[in-house]
């Protein structure tokens, strides 16, 4: 009987990715054959009509409520509804990732603070650049890679395998992907040890993490941010990506942050990843429609 389950859940769930696979495929098209803008508009007016009816919006309106005790529910709504119109951009703007030059004079991306990764090259340091899953957060590893950087992005492959190999195609050559899992931090290392910078989206729950608060709560945050820094000196950089208005968007490089150096290897990393988190918080808090508000970033 057991077998019998398992091997119609296997097949139920390779029919559930081939069935999301074969909705998304010509969905992906029709944004493609769009021009840029159009697409992001397009993308981003469907996301707005359904999104907020999703059942996964109850979550989004939940966090947001705690994060923000002090906003109306109609505040709270406005705020979803700018989630859903982002993400539906994010979506739809896929299928053009590999055509848009970040450092173009006078093109769709303004870019700040670049001077600060020049800098830890010239010192000869690693760096490891941080962001959040906030705008079109992809345009931050483009950057880096139009930059003339070696990266290497860790990434959390998307469940459907059938989806992950489609987004990969539209990422197209941006450089090394670890995708997140057993193996991610022996792969990091490895890029590290011979020279490769690392690109990573901080923001995300990670049940064997430590925790580390964020708008107040502890949240269950990943270390190896922190561990790698410590144990490479690497210099840490933020990345803010903003929204500015449809497809056009500032990329923003701050100083590097501080390493902690108490002698304590665990006080240290966790008071690294306070300081991330609380970089992470200060962006969604200035833009808080940008940020991915449906990931259940907290325990309770």
């Amino acid at each position: 009987m057991d077998a019998t389950w398992l091997a119609m859940t296997a097949s139920m769930s390779w029919f559930g990715d081939r069935l999301e696979a074969w909705g998304a495929a010509p969905l992906f098209a029709v944004f493609e054959a769009l021009s840029l803008d159009r697409a992001s508009a397009l993308g981003g007016a469907l996301a707005r009509r359904i999104g907020p009816f999703l059942g996964v919006s109850k979550l989004a309106r939940r966090n947001l409520s705690r994060a923000f005790p002090e906003l109306s529910e109609a505040e709270i709504e406005r705020i979803v509804t700018g989630m859903w119109d982002n993400l539906g951009r994010v979506a739809a703007e896929y299928p053009h990732l590999r055509r848009i030059s970040v450092f173009e004079p006078g093109g769709r991306v303004e870019t700040h603070g670049f001077e600060h990764v020049d800098r830890a090259v010239a010192a000869g340091r690693r760096m490891i650049v941080f962001s959040g899953h906030i705008a079109n957060w992809e345009i931050g590893m483009l950057a880096g890679v139009q930059y003339g950087i070696t990266v290497a992005q860790i990434y959390r492959a998307a469940n459907n395998p059938l989806m992950d190999r489609m987004i990969a195609r539209f990422r197209g050559d941006r450089g090394e992907l670890i995708p997140k899992g057993a193996v991610a931090a022996r792969q990091a290392i490895t890029a590290l040890r011979r020279g490769t910078h690392l690109g990573l989206l901080a923001d995300q729950k990670m049940n064997d993490g430590i925790p580390v608060p964020f708008f107040g709560r502890p949240a269950m945050t990943a270390p190896a941010l922190a561990v790698l820094a410590l144990r490479f000196d690497c210099a840490v950089l933020p990345l803010r990506v903003e929204r500015l208005e449809g497809a056009r968007f500032r990329v923003t490089v701050s100083p590097a942050l501080p390493l902690p150096r108490s002698g304590d290897p665990h006080a240290d990393a966790a008071a690294l990843m306070a300081e991330v988190n609380a970089t992470l918080e200060a962006w969604i808090r200035d833009r808080p429609e940008q940020w991915l508000w449906v990931h259940r970033r907290w325990p309770d």
